[in-house]
């Protein structure tokens, strides 16, 4: 960042003070003149002679009212949630009845502005009743799998469609959906808690929570469990196997794209314990390609490889030409990583009091490149089957994951055998 140049002239500040408080203005106590200039002046004051009331319309609005009506226009844009909040929604319809009311160039803005609000607050609203509803009927299709366990065995996802590149396509659909809503304001929410994972309520408790970045999170966690179940699932060694490949040419096509979150969610999925142990299976399975990916999101150095190949693919999103090079999708969780630890590693003031605006920029910087991300439409065409399958298809617990890994391949330690008596 460019340095500001110290200032080496004198002030002769006691004659300065002396003015100063001297031309204290009558009518606003707490708020002091030079010069027929304000200079200083309390909070409480500010604000009494800045806002307009019914009898009175300082002149500073109409100088300013372009920039507040600005103001409250991106951040109405950028911040819809903040406005579900009742006593922000009723303060911002006070203060732009006084800017309409003031000016009638200001009406129409001030209209436009609000209609554009209430649209995006719907669609949100719709959005999260959808999710809602996806994750309804998932619980009961797992109720559904638990009644009638070898229903299962007859609907799994390479009978929904046997292409990883057409699969592969459909959960980017899913993933650019998901990151269109999750807004700014959740990531600084998120870290509002000295702890993510302090459950304490007490602080700002009437705030919205962080639910589509958690809604986010959750996605990643279902699809590796799903990518486990249907390895699991499977009596047969050779379909079992099949399985295995089919979603490392999948995790490989996701790679292609540039979708590294469902890359990172097959891998996770992969790597659990239930699937990592059955070794005859794996035996049967050509893993050259899976030992790649692997490398690609080694999590060893930081995640070194991962961060290259992220760079890589932000490069070829801003010179691209279509739609289909655009797409970023990062591997959220390092992201949401990355974000606290810089957020908590480094002051919010340096050690002469003053904002430390190095760690604002690159905060912000790292948030307004997850935000260019998001825009991206998705170029494939949508396949509801696909679709409706990765969403809402029954997905097992992890207890359940051993049980049917101990079965498709017996326990070869006590320690297994243990666990396979208590599961049964």
């Amino acid at each position: 960042m460019p340095q500001t140049p110290p200032f080496t002239g004198q002030l002769n500040t006691s004659s300065y003070n002396k003015n100063l408080y001297q031309t204290k203005e009558e009518g606003y106590p707490g708020l002091y003149y030079h010069d027929n200039n304000l200079v200083s002046g309390s909070l409480e004051a500010l604000i009494h002679h800045l806002v307009p009331t019914m009898d009175y319309y300082p002149d500073v609005i109409r100088k300013i009212a372009p920039k507040i009506l600005q103001l409250l226009t991106e951040w109405t844009e950028t911040f819809p949630y903040d406005f579900r909040d009742e006593r922000m929604m009723r303060s911002l319809k006070e203060l732009t009845h006084r800017l309409a009311s003031g000016d009638e160039v200001y009406r129409k803005a001030v209209s436009q502005m609000s209609q554009g609000l209430i649209r995006r607050l719907t669609v949100l609203s719709q959005y999260e009743e959808a999710l809602g509803k996806i994750n309804a009927t998932a619980a009961e299709r797992l109720t559904a799998l638990k009644a009638k366990p070898q229903a299962a065995i007859q609907r799994d996802m390479l009978s929904i469609c046997n292409d990883p590149f057409t699969v592969a396509q459909q959960l980017t659909h899913i993933e650019l959906e998901r990151l269109s809503y999750i807004g700014p304001e959740e990531f600084v929410q998120a870290f509002v808690q000295k702890d993510p994972l302090d459950n304490d309520k007490s602080c700002f408790s009437d705030h919205k929570k962080a639910s589509n970045l958690e809604a986010y999170v959750e996605w990643f966690n279902r699809l590796s469990y799903l990518v486990a179940t249907e390895i699991c699932m499977p009596v047969k060694k050779k379909h079992r196997a099949r399985v295995m490949e089919f979603f490392i040419d999948v995790a490989r096509e996701c790679f292609n794209i540039g979708n590294f979150n469902s890359l990172m969610a097959i891998i996770s999925g992969m790597n659990m314990s239930p699937v990592s142990r059955l070794k005859k299976t794996w035996s049967k399975v050509k893993t050259a390609k899976f030992d790649i990916l692997e490398h690609q999101m080694d999590p060893s150095s930081n995640f070194y490889n991962y961060r290259t190949a992220l760079r890589g693919a932000t490069q070829r999103s801003i010179t691209a030409n279509s739609s289909r090079e655009k797409i970023v999708i990062p591997f959220f969780s390092l992201l949401i990583k990355d974000i606290y630890f810089l957020n908590e590693g480094c002051a919010n003031r340096l050690q002469n009091g003053h904002i430390n605006f190095e760690k604002f920029w690159e905060l912000a910087k790292q948030v307004s490149e997850f935000m260019t991300w998001k825009k991206v439409e998705c170029p494939f065409e949508k396949d509801r089957k696909i679709l409706q399958y990765l969403l809402t298809a029954p997905v097992f617990t992890e207890d359940a994951l051993y049980l049917a890994s101990y079965e498709s391949e017996g326990p070869e330690n006590h320690m297994e055998k243990d666990r396979w008596k208590s599961l049964r």
